[in-house]
């Protein structure tokens, strides 16, 4: 079995490797900011939670003593947090190597190299982090999880329009296939390619008012779709089909079928 140390463990991929690798026997500390009580849906029974924080490098190297692989699930989506995100990858792996660890896999986004959104020039700044690092890397693009899109939904629902944007198809993933597929990479035999980059996209491409069409029909939401434009970086992001890969589909968890798993447990 294999010692696993999940940075980000408590967020919504990173719970999902922790869960994913006790099941599979491996041993797992989880890494955050802060340590998630007991009981709760961000703590798994079995692992060993360590709070640190990779903006100023605290807690880092107990987090990662003994562990043969890393695997960074961190985000920075606002302020602060996006503007170190890079350099806290670096953080993170540089205490990596030094304790010894021979693996990094990092969680990214498709395509971020090519948008000028600053939370995705954030992901390929990171990138090219993992791309130097002295230990070995996987980076595993993923395209936007069907969470993103129900977010989006719901919002607009609560004044009962439900925005859809003009022109676009989503191919929309689960969290926790995301996960499979960053366990996969850190379990996976050494490489003689010292960095990689893999790209992951859900099973169905999709236009965005199908999306909205299903959510509606399934969650009994109410509110007209209204088609809106979507300006700026992101737009043009989008517009491009940048968020699609279909020749990489993976797993088997569509929207629908990710939705009426959710609506069960309410």
């Amino acid at each position: 079995m294999t010692t696993l140390c999940v940075a980000g463990g408590t967020g919504q991929v990173g719970r999902q490797v922790v869960r994913q690798a006790l099941d599979a026997g491996h041993t797992v500390s989880a890494l955050s900011r802060h340590m998630p009580p007991p009981g709760s849906e961000k703590h798994h029974d079995g692992a060993t939670y360590f709070a640190g924080d990779v903006t100023t490098g605290e807690g880092l190297a107990a987090a990662l003593a003994g562990a043969d692989v890393v695997i960074d699930c961190l985000e920075g989506r606002f302020g602060k947090a996006q503007k170190e995100f890079a350099d806290g990858g670096a953080r993170l792996l540089e205490a990596a190597h030094h304790a010894g660890v021979r693996k990094a896999v990092a969680l990214s986004i498709i395509n971020c190299d090519h948008s000028t959104y600053s939370f995705y020039v954030s992901k390929a700044d990171k990138e090219r982090v993992y791309a130097r690092a002295e230990l070995e890397t996987v980076v595993i693009r993923a395209t936007q999880f069907h969470s993103l899109v129900e977010m989006i939904f719901a919002a607009g629902a609560k004044v009962r329009l439900i925005p859809t944007f003009k022109g676009v198809r989503f191919q929309t993933i689960s969290p926790r296939e995301v996960a499979v597929a960053l366990l996969e990479a850190a379990l996976e035999a050494p490489s003689p390619e010292r960095h990689r980059v893999r790209t992951i996209g859900g099973p169905e491409v999709l236009a965005m008012t199908d999306m909205a069409e299903s959510w509606k029909a399934i969650t009994g939401a109410r509110g007209k779709v209204l088609d809106v434009p979507v300006p700026g970086a992101m737009g043009a992001y989008l517009r491009a089909g940048l968020n699609l890969m279909p020749e990489q589909r993976y797993g088997t968890e569509t929207f629908v079928s990710w939705l009426e798993k959710r609506s069960e447990t309410l």
